[in-house]
């Protein structure tokens, strides 16, 4: 579930859920609204676990655009 993926993501950097959610998916109530049931698009989804690894990526030392 991403609720899930996204709160420890959050637990994990420490970053505040409404910069994330200004980050990845552009609403800063997204991890509030997620919280509260809302069900997020695919392609919003898919957007927000990007944004989740390219962030790891980019905290471990490397490049992003690496492909």
């Amino acid at each position: 579930m991403l609720i899930r993926k996204i709160e420890k993501f959050l637990r994990r950097t420490g970053m505040p859920a409404t910069k994330f959610g200004r980050l990845a998916a552009r609403d800063p109530r997204f991890v509030l609204d997620l919280r509260n049931g809302r069900t997020p698009r695919i392609r919003t989804e898919k957007q927000v676990e990007h944004f989740m690894n390219i962030y790891d990526t980019n905290s471990a030392g490397e490049p992003a655009n690496v492909r």
